[in-house]
């Protein structure tokens, strides 16, 4: 099928999406009307839940696995959008509306990609997963794939869509949060009774403020640490007994979670407990195919601030997409026709590239 042709069915599909509202966690609607699009396509799909799974026609268990994975959930509408957030508009060079950058634009091109080579004969299985609750990072999304379906476990490479200008993220920095709590006595304030649990806070916030980790990336630099949430209180005439607040990490790959944990602990005089372990920094290996083939197709690559379903994965991966991430969970959210149509290029080529470098070994 010609590719202008793929394109022009991924915009129509696109605008339909966006007009069914797809929260994460409530992706009921978007996944029937993709599902149904499949079967009129003559696709057939596998689904765990509202996680979406299509095969290559030659899919072969003797053959390396290339997964292209991109969410079908979005956030919920942010305050202050000009037109109806589930509205696409009727621009024949812009698709308008919550989803269309963040990730509709990925869905559709990987959609029309895994059209435009189903039925080839390749070195390579394809393997197309469109999954669910990645916004929050749910436990029903990629997480369950990764952890236990036989297709996604036996991937060998990842391309994840997510909106980067059409750069390659050879690497992103995870995410730790941490819930920290200090604790003291109660007490009256005008007669000075009382342990203040606030300035016990204080002072490990001040600690983590100046506290710098001993390694650094070479690829994604110095770690990110940041303290964005407080409480603690409960009058103006009462001595806290209590003062929570939470630490952002942005965890680079010299670090695992665990080692973060230990070295805060060491630091901090407060009670600190991690919410997950899960979200850890990814990079992509560059002495694999993937860097191989972006390198040759001279594609620019960068470190990606922002997480996605590459956390999930175990496989080696890049992220790359049409859109802006910088246009993501923000009002007017938007996507050009043309990023969608360069993108189900950019994803063929590398596609071919791939297959031409298994050819050869």
């Amino acid at each position: 099928m010609e590719i202008n042709n793929l394109v022009k069915d991924s915009i129509q599909l696109l605008r339909e999406m966006v007009m069914l509202p797809s929260l994460s966690g409530d992706e009921g609607r978007v996944f029937d009307h993709i599902t149904h699009k499949l079967m009129n396509w003559d696709l057939p799909y596998m689904n765990e839940g509202y996680n979406i799974l299509v095969k290559n026609k030659y899919y072969q268990d003797d053959k390396p696995t290339l997964m292209l994975c991109a969410h079908i959930d979005t956030v919920a509408p942010c305050e202050g959008y000009t037109f109806n957030p589930f509205e696409p508009g009727d621009d024949p060079e812009v698709v308008y509306g919550l989803g269309s950058n963040d990730d509709g634009g990925c869905v559709v091109s990987m959609l029309a990609v895994m059209r435009y080579f189903y039925s080839q004969p390749l070195p390579i299985n394809m393997l197309l997963v469109l999954s669910c609750e990645e916004e929050t990072s749910g436990a029903n999304g990629m997480h369950l794939l990764a952890q236990g379906n036989p297709y996604v476990r036996k991937a060998k490479w990842a391309i994840v869509g997510e909106p980067t200008c059409l750069k390659a993220a050879i690497s992103e920095r995870g995410l730790l949060v941490i819930d920290a709590v200090a604790t003291g006595l109660s007490g009256h304030a005008g007669r000075g009774e009382g342990e203040n649990a606030m300035y016990k806070a204080i002072d490990d916030i001040q600690k983590l403020r100046q506290y710098k980790f001993d390694k650094v990336s070479p690829t994604m630099g110095e770690m990110r640490m940041s303290i964005n949430q407080i409480n603690s209180g409960v009058a103006h005439n009462v001595t806290p007994d209590r003062c929570e607040f939470v630490i952002d990490v942005r965890p680079t790959d010299v670090y695992t979670n665990e080692e973060i944990m230990r070295d805060l602990k060491l630091l901090c005089s407060c009670q600190l407990t991690p919410r997950a372990f899960s979200s850890k920094a990814s990079v992509t290996k560059s002495d694999g195919l993937l860097f191989k083939s972006l390198k040759t197709l001279d594609i620019d690559m960068f470190s990606s601030p922002t997480t996605s379903d590459w956390m999930e994965l175990y496989c080696d991966a890049v992220k790359i997409g049409p859109g802006d991430s910088q246009r993501s969970h923000k009002k007017d959210e938007y996507i050009l026709v043309s990023e969608i149509s360069d993108a189900v290029n950019v994803y063929v080529a590398l596609v071919q590239r791939i297959s031409r470098f298994v050819d050869k070994s």
